[in-house]
């Protein structure tokens, strides 16, 4: 049940709209989201040793995730179209094991505006893993992408998320 002061995508007749922020104040906002890309362990050798065809697989998979966090709402449906300050996506190696290999994208991003940029992390660490499947999926179908998460946001009226280190959260 949603209370009265909730927003909503949908005005009282029922008909979608995006969400009046006229009238929220304008403060700095945060948000991380991450996620996991697993794999073979010889696509991981690969990758790191510079040997996939496409070229340098965790470079290009960066830039496409700060390409899709500045294109997000026109992605996704009622999203707003947020003045991006810093967009930063990071891919890095998580877990080695004998036979398979697990990535793992984080992507940060920061304005100042009057609605939230979860979404933009979100995209961003989706389309950065999307982005290595693509560019190894020749060699290795089996990839697989999980844990496509929001672990942090931070800034206007609901404040400070943080993801517990037992999968709850924390709010401040």
């Amino acid at each position: 049940m949603q209370s009265e002061d909730v927003f909503h995508h949908f005005s009282p007749d029922g008909r979608p709209q995006m969400v009046d922020v006229s009238e929220k104040a304008v403060t700095v906002r945060v948000a991380v989201a991450e996620a996991d890309i697993h794999m073979s362990r010889a696509t991981r050798d690969a990758i790191v040793h510079h040997a996939v065809a496409k070229g340098d697989v965790l470079k290009v998979a960066e830039i496409a995730g700060i390409m899709a966090a500045k294109r997000t709402s026109e992605l996704i449906p009622l999203c707003h179209p947020v003045p991006l300050h810093h967009v930063s996506v990071r891919i890095g190696e998580q877990a080695l094991g004998e036979d398979e290999a697990v990535f793992r994208v984080r992507a940060e991003v920061r304005t100042a505006y009057q609605t939230g940029v979860e979404m933009e992390a979100l995209t961003a660490a989706s389309i950065a893993a999307l982005t290595v499947y693509d560019m190894c999926k020749k060699g290795d179908r089996g990839i697989s992408i999980s844990n496509v998460r929001l672990v942090f946001k931070d800034g206007g009226e609901s404040g400070r998320y943080e993801q517990g280190a037992s999968g709850g959260s924390v709010r401040g």
